[in-house]
């Protein structure tokens, strides 16, 4: 059992998603930054796809009840076990009225908190994820607050401390384009990949907003139907500045999409601080695959290395 002493800021449970229900119009939900959580699942020996903590834009003190492996992974952060020094991508063993203290994020916007076994909470539609839309999933379908109590998967076990490489941060964004990318004049098409595209403080879990100079156009009025729109779709609002379908995103919509943010680089995305540039790079669906199976190759490395360590 984990007990939330003090939260300041946004937390929730996720795992990787909620998949086979948005024909019925319930969205993917699951963690901001996929392979952060998967990272750290594995750090840990967990499935990939336990549930785990997302802490965005605060602090966080908690303690453990019983001896219970831990890591944080994503977002850069502060911390301390007891006053010591708790560093991201390490694997540590809480031991029992040990306190754990986010004091604050340093680089990135989405840290995650995993434990041995994952945290107990039921499935809900095939996943544990939270939908702060529809209010189920999760921890009783909400946000987490101060006093809360959370289940762990595993009690009084115990892991040895290890290490592994951070996933680097980047400005530098790749995607596809997308079915309406030839609506678009010549000169959006190339603004949308030459120049750079600030993210705006409204930016949330449902879309990251940009914004710069040189606003995108269509050749001509574009009437369209409501239409399926997966995560990482770039939408083009009538004012011409791009907005990225994120995890909380709906699961139809109706503006021209020019572009699509490739899987791998979704999660890149979520951690980009806000008023920070960001740059979009097109890639062949080839080269989109290439850098998902380098991210597939990270996780192998990932669980090669904890299961070397007994």
């Amino acid at each position: 059992m984990i007990y939330l002493q003090h939260l300041q800021g946004f937390a929730h449970l996720q795992d990787l998603g909620r998949f086979g229900s948005r024909d019925v119009g319930i969205g993917h939900s699951g963690a901001m930054d996929s392979l952060a959580l998967q990272a750290g699942n594995l750090l840990l020996k967990n499935a990939n796809n336990l549930p785990a903590l997302e802490i965005a834009l605060g602090s966080l003190t908690l303690t453990f009840d019983c001896n219970t492996p831990f890591c944080l992974t994503g977002a850069l952060c502060e911390a301390e076990l007891d006053g010591s020094p708790v560093f991201p991508y390490w694997r540590y063993t809480a031991k029992a009225r040990q306190t754990l203290k986010i004091k604050r994020i340093s680089q990135g916007n989405y840290v995650y908190l995993c434990v041995a076994g994952g945290f107990n909470v039921p499935k809900v539609l095939g996943s544990y994820s939270t939908n702060l839309q529809a209010g189920f999933g999760g921890f009783q379908g909400r946000l987490l607050k101060s006093g809360d109590h959370l289940a762990t998967g595993l009690r009084d076990s115990e892991l040895p401390s290890l290490g592994i490489e951070p996933i680097p941060f980047t400005r530098k964004i790749y995607a596809t384009a997308s079915s309406e990318y030839e609506a678009f004049t010549a000169e959006s098409q190339q603004l949308f990949w030459q120049q750079g595209w600030e993210l705006q403080q409204k930016s949330n879990r449902i879309g990251y907003r940009f914004s710069a100079s040189e606003r995108l156009s269509l050749s001509s009025p574009l009437e369209m139907f409501s239409h399926a729109t997966p995560i990482g779709t770039v939408q083009v609002p009538p004012d011409g500045q791009p907005i990225v379908l994120m995890a909380d995103a709906q699961t139809t919509g109706g503006y021209p999409k020019i572009a699509c943010v490739i899987q791998a680089d979704i999660g890149r995305l979520a951690q980009i601080p806000f008023g920070e540039t960001v740059y979009f790079e097109q890639v062949s669906h080839q080269q989109a695959r290439e850098r998902y199976l380098q991210d597939q190759d990270y996780l192998a490395y990932v669980r090669r290395k904890a299961n070397e360590m007994r």
